[in-house]
């Protein structure tokens, strides 16, 4: 193993003593007003801030090399087990992941980052070794040179040269713009083609925000993004230029633009029509004003006053509930549960796929993917124990996730069992075991109303 730094931090002194007052006469006197003596608790604390972020980095790269190590040696044990040349590498990003506590998603790109970096970017990996820069950065200078060629990419790496202190006190405006500078002189043609190829990238998102909101995102290209946003500044302008100011409160110009989004997306007023929303809760929030917060698919969680005014007053079966500016027709489901644990109560199926009801009792159940820090949206309900080996299409043995984690896990060496609900209070549990002999446990997570004993 090498070191990871060339200073020591000592010993971090968060729990050592403060002293109230100065340390005595021998204490040496500022030389400007407001200034601390050297040698101060303050500038002792500062000078640790500084080393652990040089450890930080310096840690970041080493785990950088050891991760293209471990991408090596997964390939060659793959190699002499027959695994085909095409299908070599597949799930290493997902292990680096699970051991970095990360999602697949965020694994793949820190192995692909480290890959750049130790076999391409050495400047760029000393000087990250060394704390000239810190892990993100890094990634932005690989980010930007990632449209050239192998010798380019290491000709920009050897002209930028970051452990020169070339990018000292530089911001990341800063970085970027010299690393695009650099990337376009060594092949602007590589650079163009990026821009012309990044349309293919366009995408519409949704994230969660707090207070019940949320960001619904849309990467278009620059004349189409440019084209949406003045024609919903137009329509706000026209509306509050023609609205009436004195019939009431006035919405600014960005409530007008993000309502006139809604209406012309969906085709109605309110927003909302002939759309599923999965909306979780007790009985006790819906019927007997509990405070008990609820549960939206995609979402999280939501408080019971909301979810209450969303669903409206009634009684089970068909209700129709009311929003400022359109009626919906809410149908209830009941969903039991084991009183001790809050698990959902077993469904069973003969068939080969998992039905409609079922589907959404497991994506009731699970909400995301059931991989281990993944928190992307369910794509698939995979069995288990697959089914060509005797796994059976129930509750039990179901579970929802991503595209992405269920296609790792069908790769060699990697294995998914349920463990027995009584041992874990009742909750459905996996065990993803991955090829190197690591195991991960993921459980569902806990409907609303369940709360967990103290052991």
């Amino acid at each position: 193993m090498e070191r990871i730094g060339d200073k020591q931090a000592g010993a971090v002194v968060a729990d050592a003593p403060v002293p109230a007052s100065s340390p005595g006469p021998t204490s040496r006197v500022p030389t400007r007003p407001g200034a601390v003596p050297a040698g101060s608790v303050s500038g002792d604390l500062i000078e640790q801030l500084r080393v652990l972020e040089e450890m930080k980095s310096a840690i970041t790269a080493l785990q950088a090399r050891v991760a293209v190590a471990f991408d090596l040696a997964q390939r060659a044990e793959q190699a002499e087990a027959g695994v085909p040349v095409s299908e070599r590498g597949s799930g290493v990003g997902a292990q680096v992941a699970l051991a970095r506590r990360e999602s697949p998603n965020r694994g793949s790109r820190l192995l692909g980052l480290a890959k750049a970096l130790v076999l391409e970017m050495p400047r760029t990996l000393a000087a990250l070794k060394s704390g000239q820069l810190n892990e993100w950065r890094a990634t932005l200078l690989v980010k930007e040179t990632a449209c050239l060629s192998v010798e380019d990419r290491c000709a920009v790496d050897e002209e930028l040269a970051p452990d020169t202190g070339t990018f000292e006190g530089k911001g990341d405006k800063a970085i970027v713009a010299a690393a695009k500078a650099a990337a376009y002189r060594r092949d602007p043609r590589s650079v163009v083609g990026r821009a012309s190829r990044a349309a293919a990238e366009r995408m519409v998102s949704l994230r969660p925000a707090p207070d019940t909101m949320t960001y619904l995102t849309a990467l278009l290209p620059v004349a189409q993004g440019v084209a949406v946003y003045a024609a919903l500044c137009q329509a706000a302008d026209s509306a509050r230029s023609s609205g009436d100011a004195g019939s009431g409160v006035v919405p600014t110009r960005g409530q007008v633009m993000a309502d006139t989004l809604v209406e012309r997306v969906t085709g109605t007023p309110g927003g909302i029509s002939g759309i599923n929303l999965d909306l979780v809760m007790t009985d006790r929030t819906l019927f007997q004003g509990d405070s008990e917060p609820a549960r939206l698919k995609g979402y999280g969680i939501v408080p019971a006053e909301w979810a209450r005014e969303i669903v409206g007053s009634g009684q089970a079966g068909q209700v129709h509930a009311r929003t400022p500016d359109t009626e919906l027709t809410v149908w209830l489901r009941r969903l039991y549960t084991a009183p001790a644990s809050g698990e959902l109560l077993s469904m069973d199926s003969k068939a080969r796929l998992f039905p409609t009801r079922l589907r959404r009792f497991i994506e009731t159940r699970d909400d995301t993917c059931r991989m281990p820090y993944c928190d992307a949206p369910i794509r698939h309900i995979d069995h288990v124990v697959p089914w060509r080996s005797g796994g059976k299409t129930n509750l039990a043995n179901g579970a929802g996730l991503c595209e992405a984690c269920n296609h790792t896990k069908e790769n060699p060496g990697w294995t998914t069992k349920a463990v027995h609900a009584d041992v874990h209070g009742g909750t459905h549990t996996l065990e993803i075991s991955t090829p190197t002999g690591h195991s991960y446990q993921s459980k569902a997570p806990p409907l609303p109303g369940h709360r967990p004993s103290r052991t």
